[in-house]
């Protein structure tokens, strides 16, 4: 979530109401949430493919399967995580859940504070990394950038009514186009399955005091997605992103707003695949080798070992 993340508006909800309802995507979550893709690692078998971290439990728990089976990246599965108030109980919670699954390595895949949260989990374990890559959408590195770094330990007892006006202030309620507005309603719909402390702890981690200590994951691949119409992130806040990472890859989005990953998701998962590229041919390789053509990986194996000579 952003400093009132953006998940829904009554304009835009308006705006659909004529339409019938739209399919809920099957690999999507509340941008709080951080995907993670499980890397081949020393030699074990494929694992399950993007997880879906999300939720109101008081413990890591796995739901019904996602929808669409078997595909590129493997099995989906949805988990439901629980209420973590400050980041340094996050990063050992999703440790945890890592050693659960058997997961040495992943890339890692988040959307605004799932993207901060996804840094501060790769800086966590810099010492033993667990963090292979890293693409992060709309996301931020430093929490001040939202101004209520004063009001995060108040958050607990607000009660849940003003929490929700809290995150939908950050909406535009401007017109946009059928998809976005989708969007837009499906993050509604899910904003009204959290409960007081879910909303709670999300805005806490959200606005707490912290920055992300570039130094201990400059070594980390790095593909920054963001959009040029109109989200929560202010140009600065993007362009602070880009010093951070000087050497990132950039995918930019002509629209997509607050979910991009929602409402242009075919676009996103391009973005993606090409960043994943880089990974073919390796024990990290993040794609269903059946998914490459042998020409695509003689290629990526060439730039593979014209970066290890340079090294």
């Amino acid at each position: 979530m952003s400093g009132g993340s953006e998940v829904g508006s009554a304009p835009a909800r308006a705006r659909s109401a004529t339409r019938p309802a739209p399919q809920r995507p099957a690999s999507c979550s509340l941008r709080t949430a951080c995907c993670a893709r499980e890397s081949r690692a020393l030699g074990r078998p494929p694992r399950p493919g993007p997880s879906r971290l999300h939720g109101s439990r008081s413990y890591w728990s796995e739901e019904r399967p996602l929808e669409g089976g078997e595909g590129t990246w493997g099995r989906p599965r949805q988990l439901q995580y629980p209420v973590y108030w400050d980041h340094l109980e996050f990063c050992d919670g999703f440790r945890k859940l890592l050693d659960h699954l058997q997961l040495d390595k992943v890339h890692l895949f988040g959307a605004s504070l799932g993207g901060f949260l996804a840094q501060k989990f790769a800086e966590y374990t810099h010492k033993s990394p667990r963090v292979h890559s890293l693409i992060l959408c709309n996301s931020f590195s430093d929490t001040s950038i939202f101004n209520q770094t004063w009001t995060a330990n108040s958050f607990w007892l607000m009660p849940a009514f003003m929490l929700k006006k809290i995150v939908l202030g950050n909406f535009s309620s401007g017109p946009v186009d059928p998809m976005m507005a989708d969007a837009i309603d499906f993050m509604v719909d899910r904003l009204e399955s959290l409960g007081q402390s879910e909303l709670a702890s999300r805005l806490t981690l959200n606005c707490q005091n912290s920055y992300v200590e570039p130094h201990k994951i400059r070594d980390i691949p790095v593909t920054i997605m963001d959009v040029f119409d109109q989200s929560a992130l202010s140009t600065e806040a993007k362009e602070e992103m880009y010093k951070l990472y000087p050497n990132a890859r950039r995918a930019h989005l002509k629209t997509g707003g607050n979910f991009p990953y929602l409402c242009r998701s075919a676009e996103v998962n391009l973005y993606v695949q090409i960043h994943l590229l880089q990974f073919h041919g390796t024990k990290y390789a993040a794609i269903d080798p059946s998914m490459v053509s042998a020409e695509e990986l003689e290629v990526q194996k060439g730039s593979l070992g014209i970066n290890q000579e340079e090294q």
